[in-house]
């Protein structure tokens, strides 16, 4: 086999390892980023915690077991009086005073059991529930905000990398003529027909063609990037496939906006309701708590009432059984001042959240109205584009045949180009123009999935 074969196939064999950009759809773009964007996987587990903390509020219907067991060895003495309780340094002592004091010690045990149980509660629990409730519904609200944003933010970094794309392609024709243009004039200069500063003048205008061409494949390039971040795949490999995007959308009416199921006054809803169950979760705190209680231990000592010890392993064992029933009622008298100060601020947060969610109302009426207005202004731009394009294009063509019958000079033709490629970057940005203030449309109304079907037609 000759070397240029293997050349050949050794070219194939690289390209074909070379992993080929995808072709990605709108659609497949807010999709991919739904799933690989960290945000939602954040709301995700913030929707998985929030249910966690409702099954918490349901434990407290069930009863409390307490168990405990000891051993120890300690000195008996005991005196009469009190100690005031919050205090946990000094141990209990139970038994009664048999006036001495040493420092003998006996062994001593215990072991026992206590269950509490609260039979009713003036609704304190099933609030309590319900606030916990509340917080997932407001996290679920939370994550299908986060999705819609995630949406949003995808469809405009798409929107944006399709404007930089036709962007580069304008500007690339814009390059094309001016290298066209120079190799005419400079054959018209090496034919003494035309001055060296027309040359001069061509090369300069192609530079700078170049460099718009540049900064358009850079702009390319972040916006690629920005794609990227959003669907989870290296820039390199993004390539978008959207040819509706080059056409106009059909004129149509804009849909009703019903600001009350857009995804921010959904969760602002949800926020507003949760405050409230807060609240009447405070409302519920200042009753007694009625307590249904039952004990049941043992207890043995190495030390008799009289002070005498009985040595060796007494005591180790529990001996002595009791067992207990009982109700206990409790009931914070001076929480009425704290309580009433919580549930004041608490009314004052749900008031300002209500408002909040009127404030919301407005701001997505003030956005619906903008892109409306927005959308009308763009279609009009659209169909004015074309027009400049096409007298830019003659302009061209007529200052070109001029110069090239000496009737006219560099400078004509210079600006009729830069005309053309400016008119013809402003056309295709036009077009998309109009499908960007489409997507702010549905933005402010809360849903996109038509706009990203209607794209992808």
């Amino acid at each position: 086999m000759n070397l240029p074969a293997v050349v050949r196939i050794l070219t194939l064999t690289i390209a074909a390892s070379v992993p080929l950009p995808a072709q990605l759809t709108l659609a497949q773009a807010v999709e991919d980023a739904l799933h690989n964007y960290p945000a939602v996987r954040v709301s995700q587990e913030q929707i998985n915690a929030a249910a966690a903390g409702i099954r918490l509020a349901r434990t407290a219907y069930l009863p409390r077991v307490d168990a405990v067991a000891q051993v120890n060895r300690a000195t008996r003495n005991n005196v009469f009086g009190l100690l005031l309780p919050t205090q946990g340094v000094i141990p209990s002592m139970s038994g009664p005073v048999i006036g001495t004091n040493n420092f003998g010690t006996a062994w001593g045990s215990a072991v026992g059991g206590l269950v509490t149980w609260e039979p009713f509660d003036f609704g304190l629990r099933r609030a309590n529930v319900a606030t916990a409730a509340a917080a997932r519904a407001q996290t679920a609200a939370a994550l299908e905000r986060t999705e819609f944003e995630v949406a949003v933010a995808t469809a405009d970094a798409y929107l944006t990398l399709a404007a930089a794309q036709e962007t580069v392609r304008a500007a690339r024709a814009g390059v094309d003529r001016g290298e066209t243009m120079l190799r005419t004039i400079q054959a018209l200069v090496n034919a003494e027909l035309r001055p060296g500063a027309d040359g001069s003048r061509a090369a300069a205008e192609l530079a700078a063609a170049r460099t718009q061409l540049i900064q358009a494949e850079q702009a390319t390039e972040v916006a690629r990037a920005t794609v990227s971040q959003f669907v989870g795949m290296e820039p390199a490999r993004i390539a978008i496939s959207a040819p509706g995007l080059l056409q106009l959308p059909p004129e149509q009416n804009a849909a009703p906006l019903h600001t009350a199921t857009h995804p921010m006054a959904r969760e602002q809803s949800a926020v507003v309701e949760q405050e409230q169950a807060q609240l009447n979760a405070l409302a519920r705190s200042y009753f007694p708590r009625f307590y249904l209680q039952g004990a049941a231990y043992a207890r043995g000592t190495g030390a008799e009432t009289d002070g005498k010890l009985l040595g060796g392993l007494n005591g180790l064992a529990p001996s002595v059984q009791d067992y207990a029933l009982g109700l206990t009622v409790s009931f914070p008298v001076a929480d009425r001042p704290a309580i009433s100060a919580r549930e004041a601020a608490q009314s004052a947060t749900v008031r300002a959240q209500a408002a909040r969610s009127q404030q919301i109302a407005t701001d997505l009426r003030a956005q619906w109205d903008i892109a409306v207005a927005t959308v009308q202004g763009a279609r009009r731009i659209a169909a004015n584009t074309p027009v400049q394009v096409s007298a830019a294009r003659a302009a061209v063509e007529q200052a070109t045949a001029r110069y090239k019958s000496g009737l006219g000079n560099i400078d004509a033709v210079a600006e009729a180009q830069r005309l053309l490629t400016q008119a013809e970057i402003d056309d295709a940005l036009a077009r998309l123009g109009v499908w960007r203030g489409l997507l702010a449309v549905a933005t402010a109304a809360g849903d996109i999935r038509p706009f990203v079907a209607e794209v992808g037609q």
